[in-house]
């Protein structure tokens, strides 16, 4: 299974925050928004991951995740030159996903307490398609569930009226065939290749399998000026309560075992002494 994260998009929500830089290189707390993703990612199993991001970010993406050696895995790089919608992720990654099950993940998506979910395993996933749900407040901001009798029938994105409060994440696992339906949808009215419609897809073949996330598992789309601070705030906290890193993705390749402990401090030999390089070598040690 292949990895992808989607990193591209003008983060015009965030301007002036990006007007320089990738919303996904903005620090939330202690690191920068990509390492959550990417630390989801890791979780999930898989060791080979494409980066999609603007050309005017690329190098910058590079310089920060370089080949993916230090994480443990190993990580390429492709170019979005438009934002012309998440699935067009797929179209870009088709030379890189060839005929493996891929795992996509959105480069602004926080999920915290994810990584026990035994369905975010790639061993457990077989066909078609995976989804990740969670309850909201406002779904009319999302892609929303309908269900009839518990059974999923579309998926409508940003619903005046919704039916029900579940709004799809940026979290998706599809089989081989994803590819082949991205390149059969028409764009939207907003001339984009909606995400939406691939799911629709695989609702229409019977093929997708929603996980709804429960109170243990904490999902945040750090978007917005607000939501970004919310994030930091929540990051802060946990890591003060618990007194440990969360979404730290040398953490994760060392629990996953994509390196050994050996390679693991020969990585950490290259850090500055900071809190965030201390926490890892104390943890090499247990």
């Amino acid at each position: 299974m292949k990895g992808i994260i989607l990193a591209g998009g003008a983060g015009s929500r965030l301007f002036p925050m990006t007007r320089s830089v990738s919303k996904q290189l903005i620090p939330v707390y202690d690191k920068p928004l990509i390492y959550y993703s990417l630390s989801t990612l890791i979780y999930t199993g898989v060791k080979d991951i494409l980066c999609i991001s603007t050309s005017n970010d690329q190098n910058a993406f590079k310089k920060l995740l370089g080949n993916g050696e230090q994480f443990g895995v190993k990580i390429n790089y492709e170019i979005q030159n438009k934002p012309n919608g998440i699935a067009e992720a797929f179209l870009i990654a088709e030379n890189f996903i060839k005929n493996s099950k891929c795992v996509l993940i959105l480069g602004d998506n926080i999920f915290y307490g994810l990584e026990n979910t035994a369905k975010l395993s790639k061993t457990t996933f077989i066909k078609g398609a995976r989804i990740f749900s969670c309850e909201v407040e406002d779904p009319s901001r999302y892609g929303v569930i309908n269900f009839n009798k518990n059974k999923i029938t579309s998926i409508i994105e940003k619903p005046h009226k919704p039916t029900s409060n579940l709004a799809v994440t940026g979290l998706y696992f599809y089989d081989d065939k994803v590819t082949k339906i991205v390149k059969k949808l028409t764009p939207s009215k907003r001339r984009e290749l909606e995400i939406t419609d691939v799911n629709n897809k695989y609702i229409s073949l019977n093929l997708i399998d929603n996980v709804i996330m429960n109170n243990n598992v904490v999902w945040l789309d750090a978007g917005t000026p607000s939501s970004l601070l919310q994030a930091s705030q929540f990051v802060q906290t946990i890591q003060d309560r618990q007194n440990k890193i969360i979404c730290s993705p040398e953490e994760a390749s060392l629990i996953m075992k994509n390196y050994s402990l050996k390679d693991f401090n020969k990585v950490l030999k290259s850090y500055p002494n900071n809190d965030y390089s201390n926490y890892l070598r104390k943890i090499s040690k247990k």
